[in-house]
């Protein structure tokens, strides 16, 4: 006789909804004119955690509007131009997507590689275009000052890929 298996469904609300809704949340926490001993808080772009860790978890439709909406949120929220932030957290889910067979079940430190190169072309490309709107380049320390926040979540993304990845076994 055949037993029964307890499967463990995680749901879109899960690893979609959620996620997204702390990564809006941390975005205007850490935007807060707070200051301590005359430093701010850092201003990292919360969003690419899940650009990169989404279409490793489980391809969805979902995932690419939620990233438009929560780039679209980063634009208005820090002033800048509309489609900018959606244009570099796209351009991340499109390429570990395109690329999701060679990620898939790799080590994490190859994982931390395939980050800190998507992060760098996504902020790479905001550059150029802040760049060719304003007819001035932005000050390199402000630009590494939210490069390496990003860079620093890169945990959250591990931790993500290691809580969801075998979620549900359905899709195996």
């Amino acid at each position: 006789m055949r037993r029964p298996v307890a499967v463990r469904v995680i749901g879109p609300m899960q690893w979609i909804v959620y996620p997204a809704l702390l990564a809006a949340a941390a975005t205007v926490v850490l935007g807060t004119p707070l200051r301590l001993a005359g430093v701010g808080l850092p201003e990292p772009v919360t969003p690419f955690v899940l650009a990169f860790a989404w279409p490793l978890i489980r391809p969805s439709m979902l995932a690419p509007a939620v990233l438009f909406a929560l780039g679209l949120f980063l634009d208005l929220f820090w002033g800048n131009v509309l489609g900018l932030w959606p244009l570099s957290l796209m351009g991340v889910y499109a390429v570990v997507l395109f690329s999701r067979s060679l990620l898939a079940g790799q080590q994490m430190l190859f994982l931390f590689a395939g980050y800190v190169g998507c992060v760098l072309a996504a902020f790479g490309l905001a550059y150029l275009i802040v760049t060719m709107r304003a007819g001035n380049a932005p000050s390199l320390v402000a630009f590494a000052g939210q490069v390496i926040p990003t860079l620093i979540l890169f945990p959250i993304a591990a931790w993500m890929l290691d809580r969801f990845d075998d979620g549900d076994v359905r899709f195996r």
